[in-house]
């Protein structure tokens, strides 16, 4: 997780107030003074969403529209930008995916949304990364046709309700969310309170996104910590969530210098665009689907309790040099540290045996698959 510090006016959520008088300890992140952890802690936080429910607030992160004359037309200009299938997306699936160079870097990763309303068939809902959001904006404003327009949507802010009892409370309020598959978002109501839910997340836990107008936002989060099965969940966790997970955090294991198939996202490119390309960079993706890139993510269980951070120096076991950690911490669920980063393609292997370059020692670790922790996306019947 990093701080983004600059001399800009630091910004608030809707719910930056509410933070406040929770005890959480604040700090800057993204542009914005967001909750890290409340005073349970971090490690209290992260348990409490894998065994009830934790309520996040994700505010911070872009939300915006793309809205043409019908599905395809929008559809095909967001395909001349990114590398999935956005023509065949379903009225209210969800995809992920990312923004790329003319290289085949990663500008940003980001979900997609079709509406599932019938008077918005050329509708799509994008969220960004907090970080990255006005790159991203900029970058498509720049790239669409004429026929499809970007609207931001500031007025809006974002609850994430994770963990196992999650559809349980949010059933309480939005009847419709305790039946929709993973990867799916419906425009329904909470209380009477108009609002967009997906079922998606960033913990490995099944879980709800929440969109609403930022006048409304605190009506629903108070509702929802009402619930004796919820508790605010800062970025501390969050962060620790999406490591055991294994999935992917922008500016530390994915950025303008790696691919989606370095980055072990290769699943997010549909079939036919991986046949058909006609997106930034599909030649480099088209050749690494094929070959094979020179590294590859991996997962790293390091030995011992000692956590290996981000640029910790990842060696064969000869001392040569062979790629370096970009997410490292201590696990709470898995009870012990883990690591993800790039290295070179031969000694990507499953089990292989490495050195991490901790203060000058080398100490053992071994590559390892990811999740370390196993999913619980929820999947229909």
């Amino acid at each position: 997780m990093t701080e983004i510090l600059s001399d800009a006016p630091v910004l608030h959520t809707a719910l930056h107030d509410r933070h406040v008088s929770l005890g959480a300890r604040m700090v800057p992140f993204a542009g914005y003074d967001m909750p890290v952890q409340y005073p349970t802690g971090i490690l209290a936080e992260h348990q409490w969403a894998r065994t009830h429910a934790g309520l996040f607030d994700v505010s911070h992160m872009g939300q915006a529209f793309l809205v043409g004359p019908d599905h395809e037309t929008t559809a095909r200009a967001l395909e001349a930008l990114a590398p999935a299938d956005f023509l065949n997306l379903r009225p209210g699936q969800q995809r992920y995916s990312q923004f790329l160079t003319q290289d085949g870097g990663i500008i940003d990763d980001f979900m997609v949304t079709r509406s599932a309303d019938p008077d918005e068939n050329g509708t799509l809902m994008l969220v960004a990364n907090a970080g990255r959001k006005e790159v991203d904006f900029a970058h498509l404003a720049a790239h669409l046709p004429p026929s499809v327009k970007l609207m931001l949507a500031p007025h809006r802010g974002l609850l994430a309700l994770q963990g196992p009892e999650a559809a349980r409370v949010l059933s309480r309020h939005c009847p419709a969310a305790s039946d929709m598959p993973f990867m799916t978002a419906i425009s329904t109501s909470f209380d009477a309170i108009p609002c967009l839910v997906s079922r998606s997340g960033y913990s490995g836990e099944d879980g709800f996104e929440i969109s609403v107008r930022n006048d409304k936002i605190a009506v629903v989060n108070e509702r929802l910590l009402a619930a004796p099965e919820v508790k605010p969940i800062g970025l501390g966790a969050r962060d620790s969530l999406r490591l055991e997970a294994g999935l992917c955090l922008y500016g530390h294991d994915i950025d303008t210098t790696t691919s989606p198939v370095e980055a072990g996202l290769q699943w997010s490119i549909q079939k036919r665009r991986r046949e058909e390309g006609g997106f930034p960079g599909d030649a480099r993706i088209q050749r690494e689907l094929s070959d094979g890139p020179s590294r590859r993510r991996v997962g790293i269980l390091p030995e011992g309790r000692a956590p290996a951070r981000e640029g910790t120096v990842i060696t064969d076991l000869a001392g040569n040099t062979i790629g370096t950690i970009t997410s490292g911490g201590f696990g709470p669920t898995l009870n012990g540290p883990l690591a993800m980063g790039y290295v070179d393609s031969a000694h990507a292997a499953l089990g292989t045996k490495v050195n991490l370059v901790v203060r000058g020692n080398p100490l053992p670790a071994i590559i390892s698959a990811m999740p370390f922790v196993p999913t619980r996306y929820f999947r229909s019947a």
